[in-house]
């Protein structure tokens, strides 16, 4: 059976003013990804005390996850990688701290020492399990994946939760950054540990570290996400991995990035995936769907290397799974029930 492992993570980074669709509840952000693996593990939120949806009613993409889940049946491994508040989800702890501001001389200290001991984890998964898909939930981290990109020398055009893009704003954010690191663009590409550590995020060598250590075991590895999991990419590449990669998203970040996003999987040796939940022919108005595509989230939590895992001709049933999470989570369909605006939080591609 394919499983998913899902590191989940925050970053001070994600309470810079405008870059984030949770700023409007910064004091709530942080239990983001708490929640988010506990919609992924239970089907709702278990401890944290935040439903992560929009005043519109746009839900988590942990709902599209999880919808998913109770329709092809999967694995699930939460890596705790650098979780600001707890969770009831069981995690494998890799001793992984929040990051810092990317403003601020290092945003994470230990990058390189996060991705050996996520290596060993990743190299020590049973033989059995050759088919993984590695996903993510952090606020902030398309502006960490833009950080991180440009530090390297490449493609820096990243995605959003927002249906406006605000990549001009995340743009100043990393030159403030990269220049309160004492960094050129294209300077990292001989360290990509160094990327991380000034401007990156603790979950990206989370994932990376695992991707590299099941590669070298053996196993079928597919980075579920958008331009953050390029920007994985691009640190496996920078690091040496030459494996083969898949990186696994949705339409809506492939609507939004057009060939942009195609041409940078190329560059970086990846064969992309892209899979259409369908929202849009859904049998019934329903305003998580049509907020999504609106373009709302996108992406995250592992949503489009879950939608890649459903069978031809079961994505109607995924649909109507969507729809009993949603209810589950206090969502109507017409967008009655829809929680206080101040709990709002897409997550990742995402809440970013």
């Amino acid at each position: 059976m394919t499983r998913i492992i899902l590191p989940a993570g925050t970053t001070e980074t994600a309470l810079v003013d405008g870059i984030s669709a949770a700023g409007a509840a910064p004091e709530l952000m942080a239990h983001t990804p708490s929640a988010d693996v506990e919609i992924l593990e239970f089907g709702a939120p278990a401890r944290s005390p935040v439903t992560p949806v929009s005043p519109s009613g746009c839900p988590t993409p942990a709902a599209v996850t999880r919808a998913v889940r109770e329709v092809v049946g999967f694995d699930v491994t939460v890596v705790d990688a650098g979780l600001a508040k707890p969770t009831s989800s069981p995690t494998v702890d890799l001793g992984v701290a929040p990051g810092t501001d990317i403003r601020e001389s290092a945003a994470v200290p230990d990058a390189a020492a996060i991705f050996d001991r996520a290596h060993g984890y990743g190299a020590s998964l049973p033989a059995g399990e050759s088919e993984l898909v590695i996903g993510e939930t952090i606020p902030g981290g398309t502006t960490t994946a833009l950080g991180v990109l440009t530090a390297l020398g490449e493609p820096t055009t990243v995605s959003s939760s927002l249906p406006e893009n605000p990549v001009e704003r995340k743009r100043r954010v990393v030159s403030e950054s990269l220049a309160a690191s004492d960094i050129e663009p294209g300077d990292c590409a001989s360290d990509p540990f160094a990327a991380i550590r000034a401007v990156g995020d603790p979950v990206q060598p989370t994932v990376a570290g695992v991707a590299a250590g099941a590669l070298e075991s053996g196993a079928d590895v597919t980075l579920a996400g958008g331009t953050q999991m390029v920007a994985v990419a691009a640190v496996l590449r920078h690091a040496g991995v030459d494996a083969a990669l898949e990186i696994a998203t949705t339409s809506f970040v492939a609507a939004e990035q057009g060939p942009r996003l195609r041409e940078a999987c190329a560059e970086l040796d990846c064969d992309l995936t892209v899979t259409d939940p369908g929202f849009d022919d859904h049998e019934r108005a329903h305003v998580a769907m049509e907020r999504y595509c609106a373009g709302e989230a996108k992406e995250g939590v592992a949503m489009g290397g879950a939608l890649s895992l459903v069978p031809p001709g079961e994505m109607a049933t995924v649909r109507e799974q969507f729809e009993l999470v949603c209810a589950r989570l206090g969502i109507d369909a017409d967008g009655d029930g829809v929680g206080d605006p101040s709990q709002m939080e897409t997550g990742d591609e995402d809440g970013s």
